[in-house]
């Protein structure tokens, strides 16, 4: 099989809404499974220059939502790289779990989506930016709170997929698919702005992060839940 890729990039000073200090990082879009249905699907509809400016957005959003207004706060990433390749993984799309930077979407994914393909890499995008950028505890924090976050910040840009549950649906905190800790955080944050950012931060340390929310909050994360479910009874 003929192997063809095509690849844009540019450099963008980026600063934060708060007003930090400018940061300079290079986005690269590739498509490595250009002969795939799917790779032809996302040239035609998706195209390198809407993914590149989506990368850049949602860095943008990422660091506003993090607080994250100096170097000092993020992850030393100066390059994030969007690579289309041929069904490597389960599921649509990834932050290499080996490069930091590097963000793979599966063709496969795209070729066989069904619905509105634009809206669903786009959320997808904004997810897997915040993986790139978020801290996770020296590797030791609970992977559905890393995760949670991730989906945060895909429901804050407001690209929250209709097959997640509505809020104050789930049966744990922690249950990592399906958008249930994302809403849970979500009412934390309209408790106390700035709460994810903080339990973001405390996460750049070597953690589990459940006793983070009591550092935060005063309070346990399972005291926490049943406050979140309790406020959206009978809803």
């Amino acid at each position: 099989m003929e192997f063809r890729a095509i690849a844009a990039g540019f450099l963008l000073v980026l600063s934060t809404a708060a007003g930090g200090e400018a940061a300079t990082v290079s986005f690269t879009v590739r498509n490595s499974a250009a002969n795939t249905a799917g790779g032809r699907r996302f040239d035609t509809i998706l195209g390198r220059d809407y993914i590149r400016n989506v990368l850049e957005e949602a860095t943008s959003l990422v660091w506003s939502l993090f607080h994250q207004t100096s170097a000092a706060d993020r992850k030393a990433v100066d390059a994030i790289e969007l690579v289309v390749v041929d069904g490597r993984f389960p599921g649509g799309c990834r932050a290499s779990p080996s490069q930091a930077g590097r963000i793979e979407l599966n063709a496969q994914y795209i070729g066989n989506y069904a619905g509105d393909i634009r809206a669903e890499v786009t959320g997808m995008l904004y997810r897997e930016t915040a993986r790139v950028w978020q801290w996770d505890g020296e590797g030791r924090a609970n992977p559905s709170l890393v995760h949670g976050i991730a989906d945060w910040v895909r429901l804050r840009a407001e690209y929250a997929p209709e097959r997640w549950v509505k809020p104050g649906e789930g049966s744990r905190w922690d249950e990592r698919y399906r958008g249930v800790t994302a809403h849970f955080l979500d009412y934390l944050e309209t408790r106390r702005t700035g709460f994810v950012a903080e339990l973001n931060k405390s996460l750049k340390k070597a953690t589990t992060g459940e006793q983070i929310f009591r550092s935060i909050t005063g309070e346990s994360v399972q005291t926490l839940w049943l406050e979140y479910k309790a406020a959206y009874a009978g809803a």
